[in-house]
């Protein structure tokens, strides 16, 4: 930081900007608006991604940060099909100002994450979120009947790898990205995956999730089929995890999970028509005697 301010102290620059991008599957990639390879934080800035951003804008206290980010859709870097399967959704993204002569003074400007991301004409436009943006996400429990626990996370507990709770398989036949049928799943009741998780580990679309709509037997097969279509082609033989589901009832919590003790709803709560009801239902409500 003080190398770059003494740099801009001299009244001649040689400043460029670089960004770098993390998905949440692992995957880092550098951009920069300079017109030569840069190189720092072991990740490499490249100059022919087409990548810009406009006016950041920063403030104090816990207001929101944001800019947006504007490039070129381009198979060697952001890819169209990616876009499409969700994989930069949610990404982080680094900013810094950078002596290109010397990489070592430089700044962080801006941190955050992409939020909506627009693409159209062979372009794309991302959203850039601050990290006060998380501020904005409700914190605290929600009274209600249903369990508000996610099956397998930390308040649940549950250990979706013990045996009976997932089938690994590969894909058989697949209809419009969405519908999974399958010869044979032996072992596994009607309905036992619907509200669950079909997570895909290999192949074009390996990383990406789908929520189960239903699940439903169909002569000796059984069909999956998912609430909406998965970003990217999955083809036959593409290996498959698919995660039995809950509704969220105290009863499937029990019978199906033996997971009572890690039940997170409250099935005992009064409903709203409990609440609302008269003291009494005699004609005088004027709180005298009744006879």
């Amino acid at each position: 930081m003080t190398g770059l301010l003494e740099h801009l102290g001299t009244g001649v620059t040689t400043t460029c900007r670089a960004w770098a991008l993390t998905r949440r599957d692992g995957v880092v990639m550098g951009f920069t608006d300079h017109d030569r390879l840069l190189a720092f934080e072991g990740i490499a800035f490249r100059p022919d991604t087409g990548l810009s951003a406009l006016a950041l804008q920063q403030t104090t206290g816990l207001s929101v940060d944001n800019t947006e980010a504007l490039g070129a859709l381009n198979d060697a870097a952001i890819r169209e099909a990616d876009i499409e399967a969700g994989r930069y959704d949610g990404a982080e993204l680094r900013a810094w100002l950078v002596n290109w002569q010397d990489v070592a003074a430089r700044r962080l400007l801006f941190r955050g994450s992409i939020g909506e991301l627009r693409r159209a004409g062979g372009a794309f436009e991302a959203e850039l979120r601050g990290l006060t943006d998380a501020l904005n996400v409700p914190l605290g429990r929600v009274y209600q009947k249903a369990c508000s626990a996610v099956l397998g996370d930390r308040d649940c507990r549950f250990d979706l790898d013990t045996p009976g709770y997932v089938s690994e398989r590969p894909a058989e036949e697949v209809e419009e990205n969405r519908v999974f049928r399958f010869a044979e799943m032996g072992g596994f009741a009607e309905d036992w995956f619907r509200h669950g998780v079909l997570r895909v580990l290999s192949g074009a679309a390996a990383g990406l999730i789908g929520l189960i709509k239903r699940d439903r037997t169909e002569g000796t097969g059984r069909v999956i089929e998912l609430w909406h279509p998965l970003g990217a082609k999955v083809m036959p033989g593409n290996a498959l995890r698919i995660e039995a589901g809950c509704d969220k009832r105290r009863g499937t919590c029990q019978f199906k999970f033996d997971n009572l003790m890690n039940f997170q709803g409250f099935p005992d709560i009064p409903g709203d028509d409990w609440t609302i009801t008269d003291p009494s239902k005699a004609p005088r409500l004027d709180g005298g005697s009744r006879r």
